[in-house]
């Protein structure tokens, strides 16, 4: 998401680079380049008049500090306004209230509120160790309360059952009574969606919230939709008590428009966006660190918090324990590392969230076959027997030619995979101690996953 932004902005920066100052005619082509840059991103046009004016007077007649140069003047001053413009603090799910807590999900069809009812669950339930139950009021769509039945049972939620010849309210009705007899601490209610606003959908929408009574109603949007979008977001403000936003989509999206417009627009915050097809790929939304996405600056917290969540700190520190007592990183640790790396989104995830240096893209640090790659890598090394994993330097020549056929692989990828497993080795027995800093800065390449020295 934000490629476009990220790269126009970059480019314009850069072009200021050895100014003395910001004035109005070394600026005037930057500005030019930004609009631009938002336009083609779908931001929309009253956003984009506010967003140049106010960078405009913040940037004309500052001095630039000694140790900035103008580009980096401008892009401070860019990223205080993307940061104002995407709301300024992050915003808390609010949960505060007399159990159960009813979140309500509304929006368009094909938004990926049914999706994002699981994802938020599946988030309640492992972070803030929440009983939740899921129920559906498509009555319109018995796909979706099948669905939601489906990925009910997958994120370990409770699930109240619905039918599509009840009435709406009526289901809310049954799943609020349920919800207080199974000691639910949340209620998720997902809505039906159409192609378009129209008069029956609001009316139908509107009953549900008063019936309901949620304590958090979110609007659900994809963030591909473009100027569609916000003009739905717009028309859904007016008719209900929005209190928040979830964008969905936005790995699929290279503009992130919606995400300026929206926010600006209806003034509600955004809390979540969501970032892969998983059930578990559902971001807290915070404003500072999208801005410094978009401005290619990288997002080194959240990578640190998608770490923690994924490998989790007691096989961090299983594995810390182990080479201090001097065992060695032997290939079954290899295959933890590529398996966290992929439960995280793979390598473009992780890439994307790092300050990249002048015109890297992530894209052009990885092939299109990595994830296929990684996967390979990860069947060899299960094709091996566990002793050879633990003493990899008993693989000889004709166990090489069983491993690789038995995963599938040429002797070739074999080889590969022990050179890689070898550096590692090596890297690991230099470290004294354990801990994420020294793992990521003793990486092949300074800080790219293991397997990709």
């Amino acid at each position: 998401m934000f490629e476009s932004l990220s790269g126009r902005f970059s480019d314009a920066a850069r072009k200021l680079a050895g100014k003395g100052r910001l004035t109005e005619a070394n600026i005037k082509d930057t500005l030019r380049q930004v609009r631009l840059a938002l336009l083609e991103a779908d931001v929309a046009l009253s956003v984009v008049k506010t967003f140049i004016e106010r960078i405009r007077e913040g940037a004309v007649g500052d001095a630039v500090a000694r140790s900035l140069t103008p580009g980096q003047a401008l892009v401070k001053i860019i990223h205080a306004e993307l940061v104002r413009i995407l709301g300024g603090e992050s915003a808390p799910l609010d949960l505060k209230a007399q159990p159960p807590v009813v979140i309500l999900l509304v929006g368009l069809q094909g938004a990926g509120k049914t999706t994002t009812a699981a994802k938020l669950a599946q988030r309640l339930i492992v972070r803030d160790k929440k009983k939740v139950m899921l129920v559906s009021v498509d009555v319109h769509r018995p796909a979706a309360i099948l669905q939601l039945q489906t990925l009910a049972a997958e994120v370990g939620a409770l699930h109240c059952r619905s039918d599509a010849s009840e009435k709406p309210t009526d289901i809310v009705d049954h799943a609020l009574d349920e919800a207080r007899r199974s000691h639910a601490d949340v209620l998720i209610v997902d809505t039906a969606g159409r192609l378009h606003v129209d008069a029956d959908m609001m009316q139908e929408i509107v009953a549900i919230n008063e019936r309901a009574q949620p304590h958090e109603t979110l609007f659900v949007v994809d963030s591909m939709a473009g100027q569609d979008a916000v003009n739905s977001a717009t028309v859904f403000d007016q008719r209900l008590p929005l209190t928040g936003i979830v964008l969905t989509k936005t790995d699929g999206d290279a503009k992130g428009g919606v995400a300026l417009s929206v926010r600006e627009i209806t003034g509600k915050p955004i809390l979540f966006m969501g970032v892969g097809e998983k059930l578990d790929a559902l971001e807290a939304f915070h404003p500072d660190r999208v801005a410094s996405r978009i401005l290619g600056m990288g997002d080194v917290l959240t990578l640190v918090e998608e770490i923690e969540q994924t490998v989790g700190q007691d096989k961090t520190e299983k594995l810390a324990k182990k080479l201090r007592r001097g065992k060695g990183f032997d290939l079954s640790d290899l295959r933890d590392q590529l398996e966290q790396m992929m439960n995280m989104g793979g390598l473009a995830s992780i890439l994307e969230m790092l300050p990249l240096p002048g015109k890297v893209n992530p894209a052009a640090l990885q092939d299109a076959a990595n994830e296929i790659k990684v996967r390979r890598q990860v069947a060899i090394i299960h094709s091996m027997t566990p002793e050879e994993r633990r003493f990899p330097k008993i693989i000889n020549g004709s166990r090489k030619k069983r491993i690789a056929a038995g995963a599938g692989q040429q002797i070739q990828d074999v080889n590969r995979l022990l050179k890689q497993h070898l550096q590692m080795e090596k890297m690991m027995k230099k470290m004294s101690k354990g801990g994420m800093k020294n793992m990521l800065r003793g990486m092949p390449g300074g800080g790219r996953p293991p397997g990709f020295g």
